[in-house]
């Protein structure tokens, strides 16, 4: 599985948010300017959180976006779904192993699936608030006198 550049900004874009939630509504410009990513790209992604409810958004000077709920209700494998479809390392991983029950096929179709599994319970089990305290932890050990 390969996680493309949209799931990776979707993420940093929503770890900005969670950082800067008693901001009120954030700028895109901001996030953009903060997260070094591309306003353009930003305004893809905005339409694919904003349809699941992700964000709220809000029009005008004061416009601009914020999380709809609390940062740790939201998980890595939340927001990958959404942005990248399914987590599964193959294509066809959704087909049933009767299928192949000919073939050595259907024992690899039960490692894939064991490992959609694995990885689906380890991105589920961070949320972006944990992303924001390791990102906090990151500051404090980079801290020199």
């Amino acid at each position: 599985m390969k996680i493309s550049t949209k799931g990776r900004y979707a993420l940093r874009m929503l770890i900005d948010l969670a950082e800067h939630q008693n901001c009120g509504y954030i700028p895109l410009g901001d996030i953009a300017k903060r997260q070094n990513i591309s306003k353009k790209y930003l305004e893809q992604i905005i339409p694919i959180l904003g349809g699941a409810n992700i964000l709220r958004t809000t029009r005008g000077a004061q416009g601009g976006y914020m999380l709809s709920r609390t940062p740790e209700s939201y998980t890595v494998g939340e927001i990958l779904r959404l942005t990248e479809g399914s987590l599964s390392p193959i294509d066809d991983i959704q087909l049933k192993q009767g299928e192949y029950e000919e073939t050595a096929e259907a024992v690899l179709l039960t490692v894939w699936q064991g490992l959609r599994r694995v990885v689906s319970q380890y991105l589920d089990s961070i949320s972006l608030q944990d992303m924001v305290e390791m990102r906090q932890e990151q500051y404090m050990n980079n801290y020199m006198i």
